[in-house]
């Protein structure tokens, strides 16, 4: 078991800290550091740079499952406005950035983040309206919609057929955390409460870096990335993941492929990408002008180039929280 975990580690840019758990390393071919990435409008992009939270000219901290469409994203937004020559976007789990770099000072790799980023955003909307109740945002829109789906890899070995086959004694499952990882703490454990396999499959755990259900359920650490490589390493057998997940570890050539999951088990009509302004933000011109441009058709296409649903007219003006 020992064995399997730290092949987990080696693998997604983890690490073994001294009480035998694993904590996340800022190491590039992991893809982790591409979760913190500075653009520039000449085209270059600078990797791990934290200290840019504080000075860039747009910041935002946005839901992780995103960081595949952004070097598309922000390259056009930038085509449109060469005037924003900074844009700093970190791309991780949202209930981490609410708790840990909106609500307190957060860290990583021993430096500080800034609390105030120009814009948050998180597939959670009740994120959103604390942070109304704390004073700290008004306003926001919906801009992407995504679904469930079930991660297998390529030619499912294990015939898994749907999300029913999550009760199979013979499967190995990775999942995202359920401590901050929304997909799974608001949505993909949902499900297997619909499903009545809720407690089969995580044993009432809530960890994370985990076996909820030893050799059977593995939580991963902070980004559901690492369930594509427990599969290509023959470590799992399947793993709820967004469709976009699928989509983007196809188009780039991992042996994997995905396993739909029927409405509304998959969440679609639940799952809205919500993104508003913080009033505490630097750089407010700049972020009311990347909200207007994610109603773009342009915008709206990028993301559906990466698996993404669009957004309704209605849902990408603006609102009250």
């Amino acid at each position: 078991m020992k064995k399997r975990i730290l092949g987990i580690a080696l693998a997604t840019g983890l690490s073994f800290v001294a009480n035998g758990a694993i904590a996340a390393k800022d190491k590039d071919e992991s893809g982790l550091e591409h979760d913190y990435r500075t653009f520039h409008s000449n085209g270059d992009i600078d990797y791990g740079k934290i200290e840019d939270s504080y000075t860039a000219e747009l910041v935002m901290y946005l839901a992780g499952n995103q960081f595949m469409v952004m070097e598309d994203l922000i390259k056009d937004f930038q085509s449109g406005h060469p005037n924003i020559k900074t844009i700093y976007v970190e791309t991780i789990p949202p209930g981490q950035i609410f708790k840990k770099q909106l609500l307190k000072q957060g860290q990583i790799n021993g430096k500080d983040t800034a609390m105030n980023p120009d814009l948050f955003a998180s597939v959670n909307i009740n994120h959103l309206k604390k942070l109304k109740g704390k004073g700290l945002m008004e306003e926001h829109i919906i801009y992407t919609h995504n679904k469930l789906e079930l991660m297998v890899a390529k030619g499912n070995p294990k015939n898994i057929k749907g999300p029913k086959d999550l009760g199979r004694d013979d499967l190995v499952q990775s999942h995202p955390n359920p401590l901050t990882e929304g997909i799974f703490k608001f949505y993909g454990s949902e499900m297997l409460k619909d499903l009545g396999l809720h407690a089969k499959v995580t044993g009432g755990m809530e960890c994370k870096s985990c076996w909820a259900v030893e050799g059977k359920t593995w939580f991963t650490s902070r980004h559901h990335r690492e369930t594509p490589y427990m599969l290509e390493q023959g470590e799992a057998d399947v793993g709820i993941v967004w469709t976009t997940e699928v989509a983007y570890a196809k188009r780039e050539g991992r042996p994997v492929e995905g396993v739909a999951i029927p409405a509304p088990l998959n969440k679609l009509d639940k799952v809205g990408y919500a993104i508003g302004a913080l009033s505490a933000g630097r750089n407010q011109s700049n972020a009311a002008h990347f909200l207007s441009y994610l109603g773009t058709k342009k915008a709206q296409d990028i993301y559906g180039s990466y698996g993404f649903l669009p957004a309704s007219k209605a849902e990408l003006k603006l609102k009250k929280l």
